[in-house]
């Protein structure tokens, strides 16, 4: 079976590929709400414009000694990696996370008594506002803002 590949682009931005059997089924999961943004869980999606890929090089270039001749993985193989990649990275990421303490709400005002000697040093993670990260970036605390797809507490 061929699969159709297509650039999708989220309305945050970020662009990733979608793989689907045909162009309707990619028209009928996109009703449905199933596309989404593996970055932001985004539903609104767009597809971006992109030229097939053709490999005529060999219509081109003359053929290889056996000896040099390499063989290709099938794509459906090499996309099997990189969906295994994939989950292997977000599988470390949510297990770095379950490690750390949530503190919720308290997050800006935990994070400050951390950096101040106040309190415990220890890995935290919580819910800010814009505002309370941007002030916590002015005094020299590092955050970082994590997807919510990536945090099981949220999820629940």
């Amino acid at each position: 079976m061929a699969l159709k590949v297509f650039d999708l682009q989220c309305e945050h931005s970020h662009i990733f590929e979608g793989w689907f059997g045909s162009h309707e089924d990619y028209d009928a999961q996109q009703a449905r709400g199933l596309v989404t943004c593996p970055v932001c869980g985004s539903a609104s999606i767009t597809k971006r414009l992109s030229a097939p890929r053709l490999n005529v090089a060999h219509l081109h270039a003359p053929e290889p000694a056996p000896q040099q001749r390499q063989v290709e993985a099938p794509a459906g193989a090499e996309a099997q990696k990189m969906a295994a990649l994939q989950a292997a990275v977000l599988t470390q990421v949510r297990a770095m996370l379950r490690s750390t303490e949530n503190v919720g709400a308290r997050f800006a005002e935990e994070a400050r008594r951390i950096h101040e000697g106040e309190a415990d040093e220890r890995p935290i993670r919580g819910t800010a506002s814009r505002e309370e990260r941007e002030a916590l970036a002015e005094d020299g605390i590092e955050v970082m803002a994590v997807p919510d797809f990536l945090d099981d507490d949220r999820l629940q």
